[in-house]
């Protein structure tokens, strides 16, 4: 008997372990095989971010898929072979981390909330509409209020500050892939109005983003919360010439933002009493890692050709601050700079005002001046800047479009002297 026992176990052994090399067989074979099909993709088609973004994801998700329907639990193997070796691959040039997650979240995002949508039925909201509505009542009246008032106790901010705070607070994700992933477990387990979980998180969500989304602006403006719409000007650089036109932005009531990295700089910055940005140079023009929320132009006024067109290129996105830099150098001098295209926009001023050539005629006595804007430029004078009546900044850059001239005041840099 107890040899059969000892059989019967060896032989579950034995079987359990063909199992496992058998789903593992399946997840490395499948895991090769999308290798493949990214490499084919990425490496021989050339796609750019979006859809190698999107390529990538409708091939892990396949083939993770393939694998578990031919064998349980092998996709996870698949997606996993899959993601080391396209990572250690040569040759290969993946979207980058940003646009990748920033699909991945939206796809998520997306599927999440019609899968909700498409479960709550309307029988199924028949009697929690009004409890439902009676609970966002107390959400927004009271719960958040309350919230908002311990958190910001003692954080320094004003008191319509805080009042604004207590008042937006829109239902989202969290509450619905928590009501998703509890309700149906709970009802399985033959818990009371487990099945109402959903339906009531669907109405609360529903009912806090059309509350917020309608009421955000009036109340904004009710509070005097709002930021002016005058411009915050980042000004990466510091040179003589750079300090002197920080101080003739803030003259003219904008709130300028200045970054150098040489220590001297940063002290000849502070010493003029301008704000100085902390961190380094992409965190702090991006906002990741400093509380720069609010720029509205990223200036790369720096002597340096390469790191400018760099940076510009680097800093520049479709949701992000406008990011301008000077032209390089006239006789073309640089490794990157003389290559980036100005056709694109974003070159200030014209190309004879490189960053030496500024800091030349600055150290030679030209003077950044102030004046109406539309007036004729004397000999000598080149226009830099015009800040609008509405507190806007607008670069003379090498490429504009044709439109009226703006009213306000001009910023010009005179001959020198």
């Amino acid at each position: 008997m107890f040899t059969d026992l000892a059989a019967g176990r060896r032989l579950s052994v034995g079987t359990d372990a063909l199992h496992l090399l058998a789903g593992a067989g399946v997840g490395i074979v499948g895991g090769a095989l999308g290798v493949a099909l990214l490499w084919l993709a990425l490496g021989r088609l050339g796609l750019g971010e979006i859809l190698g973004t999107t390529t990538q994801l409708a091939a892990v998700v396949g083939v993770a898929a393939g694998c578990d329907l031919l064998r349980g639990d092998s996709g996870l193997i698949a997606a996993i072979v899959m993601g080391a070796a396209m990572a250690a691959l040569p040759g290969l040039d993946l979207p980058v981390r940003r646009p990748f997650f920033e699909t991945l979240v939206s796809l998520i995002i997306g599927v999440l909330f019609v899968l909700i949508s498409a479960t709550v039925t309307p029988a199924s909201l028949h009697h929690v509409v009004l409890p439902a509505l009676a609970l966002t009542a107390v959400l927004v009246l009271g719960v958040r209020p309350l919230v908002a008032a311990l958190a910001t106790l003692g954080s320094g901010l004003k008191r319509r500050e805080r009042v604004f705070l207590g008042w937006m607070a829109p239902r989202g994700i969290v509450a619905a892939s928590t009501a998703s992933t509890f309700s149906a477990d709970l009802a399985a387990k033959g818990i009371g109005g487990a099945q109402r979980i959903l339906p009531a998180t669907f109405v609360v969500i529903v009912a806090t983003v059309l509350l917020y989304g309608l009421s955000a602006v009036p109340v904004a403006h009710r509070l005097k919360v709002t930021r002016p719409s005058r411009s915050r000007p980042l000004l990466v650089g510091g040179a003589p010439w750079v300090v002197e036109l920080g101080r003739v932005l803030r003259g003219l009531g904008l709130e300028v933002l200045m970054w150098a990295g040489e220590p001297e700089q940063r002290d000849g910055i502070t010493a003029a009493g301008l704000d100085l940005a902390p961190g380094e140079l992409l965190a702090t023009a991006a906002g990741e890692g400093a509380e720069l929320e609010g720029i509205t132009c990223v200036l790369l006024l720096t002597d340096e050709d390469d790191f400018n067109a760099l940076a510009a290129t680097l800093l520049r996105s479709e949701t992000g601050p406008e990011v301008y830099r000077l032209a390089e150098r006239a006789q073309g001098r640089g490794v990157v700079a003389p290559f980036m295209d100005k056709h694109k926009g974003g070159v200030l001023f014209g190309p004879a005002l490189s960053g030496q050539a500024l800091a030349r005629r600055h150290g030679s006595g030209a003077a950044i001046a102030v004046r109406p804007a539309g007036t004729a430029l004397e000999p000598g004078h080149d226009l830099l800047f015009t800040v609008d009546d509405a507190g806007r900044l607008l670069p003379a850059i090498t490429r504009t479009a044709a439109g009226p001239t703006p009213t306000g005041r001009a910023i010009t840099l005179g001959p020198a002297a």
